[in-house]
């Protein structure tokens, strides 16, 4: 079946499950198949994510349900910052246990005739102002919890070390050297330990797609340069380095993307990694032995980014579309049932246990004109926490989050 017919049955599937196509739908199917073979692409990515709150009532926006314009009162209101006229946002965003402590823009950088660098620039958390600040240093930002440090990696990937950021001064307070190159970073739950990700070549660069004259882009295949990861313990900079095969048990080098980084569960014990195709999962343990997932990791997506609730009872899950119009999964864990739906296009991150943060759309219909948004399971309340982002892809229109627990 080639990618047009799988696509195009993606679609039919989709319309005749529900009345609203899950967002990015057809990005997800291409990534399937994204190193087979040369193929056609017809449409641009899907958005990611981040984390907000708000301190005032705000009308809902209109994506169903009631035009109750009451605000969600699960997070006391001293523990919420919104900016529904921002966006990107210039002061800090947060809610509950949860803050936006950076956000970056992506702009491809040409290396040569045939291929290009998605190259990020950030805008840092400052903790002692609450505004963000824009720098070009860094490929890489992953921030730690308390928002005080941020583990970071120099542009033109993969490098030797990984610097400790003070997001207050932002200089770099340490650098912590390594004897593999390393492409990508994730914070242990608890902040004490850092995964580091390593590459043999950048994970971020790409082929130059050929527009095609019946529309679509043409891209040549390529293949993954993933090697394994680094456990750091952060105070004392000690790493442990553990070899991962391509493809994990399959041997395949197309079982991956480019880039696939490397991250903690829940409890620290394990080290995993999403996939393209099923089981959409690889754990290993912390020595790289390849190992099941934890009971409640069974139904963990990597695309959907809020993943479990603090206690662990919940799991955001993917895209419904059935009560509302652009609404998503809310999972039980262990058996990977439903428990509830709730609105919201994208689950990005859980302000607290019942509160989750999300991108959802406008009255437009336009699945890329998102705005970031409060939702609470079981309540209709849709409360604004960002402007819309443009639906022009450029380094500031399609921001992208990073958040962190504070």
């Amino acid at each position: 079946m080639n990618v047009d017919e799988l696509v195009r049955d993606a679609l039919r599937e989709q319309a005749e499950e529900q009345t609203a196509a899950v967002p990015g739908l057809v990005d997800r199917v291409l990534t399937l198949r994204r190193r087979r073979r040369t193929r056609r692409i017809a449409t641009v990515a899907v958005a990611t994510a981040a984390v907000v709150g708000i301190a005032v009532a705000v009308p809902r926006l209109d994506s169903g349900g009631t035009t109750d314009v009451r605000p969600a009162d699960v997070i006391p209101p001293n523990r919420i910052s919104a900016q529904p006229d921002q966006s990107p946002p210039r002061d800090m965003i947060a809610a509950g246990g949860t803050a936006l402590a950076a956000y970056y823009g992506t702009t491809q950088v040409p290396q040569s005739k045939k291929t290009q660098v998605a190259t990020r620039t950030y805008w840092l958390l400052n903790p002692v102002t609450k505004k963000y600040v824009k720098t070009t240093k860094w490929s890489w930002v992953a921030v730690a919890p308390g928002l005080k440090t941020a583990a970071v990696l120099e542009q033109n990937l993969p490098v030797s070390r990984i610097g400790l950021l003070d997001m207050a001064s932002g200089e770099v307070k340490r650098w912590i050297k390594v004897d593999h190159t390393v492409g990508g970073l994730a914070f242990s739950h608890d902040g004490r330990e850092l995964v580091a990700t390593t590459y043999s070549e950048n994970p971020d660069l790409q082929p130059i797609p050929k527009k095609l004259e019946g529309g679509g882009f043409e891209t040549e295949s390529t293949s993954p340069h993933r090697t394994g990861f680094f456990v750091v313990d952060v105070a004392s900079g000690k790493s442990e380095w553990s070899r991962v095969d391509l493809g994990g048990g399959a041997g395949d080098p197309d079982f991956i993307n480019n880039r696939q980084d490397f991250a903690f569960s829940r409890d620290g014990s394990l080290v995993w990694a999403g996939t393209p195709m099923a089981p959409g999962y690889q754990y290993y343990d912390r020595k790289g032995a390849e190992t099941n997932p934890p009971a409640d990791g069974k139904y963990v997506r990597w695309y959907v980014e809020a993943g479990l609730s603090p206690d662990g009872k919940q799991l955001a899950g993917d895209f419904a579309g059935k009560k509302y119009k652009t609404s998503s999964w809310i999972l039980d864990p262990r058996t990977g049932k439903t428990i509830t739906e709730t609105h919201g296009q994208q689950l990005l991150a859980w302000a607290d246990d019942s509160s989750l943060i999300a991108w959802d759309i406008g009255k437009d219909g336009n699945e890329y004109h998102q705005r970031l948004v409060l939702v609470t399971p079981g309540r209709d309340e849709v409360v604004p926490l960002s402007d819309f982002r443009s639906t022009k892809d450029n380094t500031l229109g399609r921001w992208a989050p990073v958040f962190a627990d504070r």
